[in-house]
This record gives structure tokens, sequence and C-alpha cells, in this order.
């Protein structure tokens, strides 16, 4: 199932980098608000995935972020996001991702999140370890915030959410040696469980942000979390470190209101 995935995810990161690279027209157009694009990009490489998922897999439940949730009542489902960092993408901002996670029984069990610009295809089967490039990868041993490189996202800001990350934020950076914002969440959580990150957390995400990355994240041995300390992610938040810098991060998050948006 992995190659499978692994070889749409490259059709895919071809077909968006047609558009990246100015050889398609892109159209732009404001989604949910203002603050929230989609591209043609978007919408033409998420039809690509799903063409190929129909393909082999003509019964299985689709959730997409463009298309939304085919629901045809399966036990497995594939959910796509086909360029996370929309943002980024159309800004020339080569830190996007194609996020595809295959589910049997609503459990993650294989998934992937290229970043075709950037060269990096991180991978996951559950129990079987997590690659970037094809060598297995493994979370940060950084035990001390002091020592840490993080990174975080505003989805809830662009949400126009009252309860956002702003507060957290203003907390949590000066305890770090450093800070990343560089918008696809499928892509924070996956470098997390590399380790070029010590730790991620944001707000006001979807299944479909977070499904791959979340598998990537916990097969290379990082804990992922809602910002309770639960499992209600990403509903409630979501956070993703080693056990020692969750245990450090958690408690700043200690006052969230019942509602987060």
């Amino acid at each position: 199932m992995l190659g499978f995935i692994k070889a749409i995810a490259r059709e895919a990161g071809r077909a968006a980098m047609t558009y990246f690279d100015g050889i398609r027209p892109n159209d732009v157009h404001a989604k949910n608000s203002p603050k929230d694009l989609v591209s043609a990009a978007d919408v033409a490489v998420e039809q690509l995935i799903v063409t190929r998922i129909r393909e082999r897999f003509p019964g299985h439940d689709i959730l997409g972020e463009e298309s939304g949730h085919s629901n045809v009542a399966s036990e497995f489902c594939w959910i796509i996001d086909p360029i996370d960092g929309t943002q980024s993408f159309v800004k020339h901002h080569p830190f996007f991702s194609i996020s595809i996670a295959f589910c049997e029984k609503n459990k993650p069990v294989a998934g992937v999140v290229y970043a075709p610009a950037l060269g990096y295809l991180f991978a996951a089967e559950a129990g079987k370890g997590a690659r970037l490039n094809d060598e297995l990868i493994h979370a940060s041993s950084c035990a001390e915030l002091a020592e840490a490189a993080c990174a975080t996202g505003f989805a809830c800001v662009r949400a126009g959410c009252e309860v956002n990350n702003l507060k957290y934020f203003a907390r949590i950076v000066p305890n770090l040696r450093d800070i990343k914002r560089c918008g696809s969440a499928a892509l924070d959580l996956s470098m997390t469980g590399a380790g070029i990150y010590d730790a991620y957390w944001e707000m006001k995400l979807q299944p479909y942000d977070v499904a791959a990355g979340v598998l990537i994240a916990e097969e290379a041995g990082a804990l992922v979390r809602d910002l309770r300390g639960t499992f209600h992610y990403p509903d409630q938040g979501v956070i993703a470190a080693n056990p020692a810098l969750m245990a450090k991060l958690l408690p700043f998050f200690n006052d969230l209101p019942e509602t987060l948006c």
C-alpha cells in the first residue's frame, strides 16, 4: 500500500509543480474568508489523487479538503490534503506539501507527506517506522526548551477564532532557542518526526491537515496529543514532541477554555 501512496504522491507533486513553476495558470480565490485561499492547483491535484484511488479502490471512502467526504460507508478511508500550505504555494514559497493518509477503521495505517519543491518525501506504515527519502527518521532527543527549535502555525488567527494561538505563542517563545512558522501542518508534523524540529503545536486544524503527519511523527517516536494532553486532536489542537518536551510544553496550555474557537 505504501508504494502505491508514494507513486500517487510523486505524480501529484509533478502536477503541483507545473502550477508552482508557472507552466499552467493558477487561479486563486478566497474560500471561506479572504484569508483562506484555494487555487486551481488544489482542485486539480486533489482530482488526480482521487482518480488514482478510485481506479484501484472504487469502494473506499475518501475525505478530501476540496471535494469533501464521499461517505460510502467503507471501513477504509483516504484522507487527502492536495496542497497543504496554499498560502506558501501561491507566494512561491517552497514550504507546501501533498498529504495522503490511508485509514482502516478511522485509524491511519499508512501515509505520505511529500514536499516536491523541497525534495522531501516522508512516509510511514503503522508499526514499521517512518522514513524521509527512504532513510529511517527519529524524533529529537532534545530535553530542554532553551535548546529547542519548535514550529507552530496560526490557522486559528486566519479563521478569526477568539481563542487563538497568539497568547500561548507569546508565553512559549521566550523559553525557546528558536521558532519556525512556515504554514504546512502536515510538513511540520513530519519534520518533527525527523528531528528537524524538536516540537510543534497548532490550533484550528482539520483531519486532512494532520492525518498522515501524525502517523509519521508517531512512527518516528514522537508523542502526539491535543493541547490538553489527551487524544482529541485536531479538534482540541495538536502538539507533537518527544516525551521530555511534551511534559514541559503542555503546562503552557493549562488555562485553555472549554471551547477553542
